[in-house]
């Protein structure tokens, strides 16, 4: 039997979405965040994030930075015992300052890529599994890949889903508050299925 799983972005749903984030030290918890993770690791859900980090490919950020800010992420959530399974990140952009990272990939939010390299890698039953972010591009990404899609209002969500709308993008399944109200969504919505 395959794993359910929450694909989670980063900035903006787990931390405080600083623009482009570019040191460790610059990592804050949104409150509340380290007891939603807490909760879905206790009922079994493998956490998994996904996000895109374009500073990469724009020069503001050296990919080797970023083992360092995901090391920094996993202490501050194993301080209240909570932990992400698996980081996946893309460096890419399509418009990128630095030719190396110019390339039209697959790994590329809303592109379903990394979701799809971690459902292989961790044996993920995608249909079964939950997106949570705070970006248009996390809602698309899981109706791209058939996952039950959560919108937040941290970060850029409430203008994100406002942008969402007038677009007349497919909705999210659920929207909450945070993180925290997000899994509790997700606690229910799972225990009906």
């Amino acid at each position: 039997m395959k794993n359910q799983a929450v694909f989670l972005d980063r900035d903006g749903t787990i931390n405080t979405d600083i623009g482009y984030l570019n040191h460790p030290d610059q990592l804050e918890l949104i409150p509340r965040a380290a007891h939603a993770i807490k909760l879905l690791n206790d009922a079994g859900f493998i956490t998994v994030v996904i996000t895109n980090q374009a500073g990469i490919a724009k020069g503001f950020l050296h990919e080797a930075l970023i083992p360092e800010i995901h090391n920094r992420l996993s202490a501050l959530l194993n301080t209240e015992n909570a932990r992400i399974d698996r980081f996946y990140y893309c460096p890419h952009h399509p418009e990128a300052a630095v030719e190396h990272y110019r390339i039209a990939c697959q790994c590329r939010k809303p592109l379903p890529g990394l979701v799809f390299q971690a459902a292989r890698e961790l044996e993920i039953d995608v249909l079964h599994s939950y997106v949570v972010g705070d970006k248009s591009c996390d809602i698309e990404l899981a109706h791209n890949v058939g996952a039950t899609a959560i919108m937040v209002l941290t970060g850029y969500g409430t203008r994100e889903l406002t942008k969402h709308r007038e677009a007349n993008l497919k909705p999210p399944h659920y929207i909450a508050p945070d993180l925290y109200d997000a899994v509790q969504l997700i606690l229910n919505d799972s225990s009906k299925k």
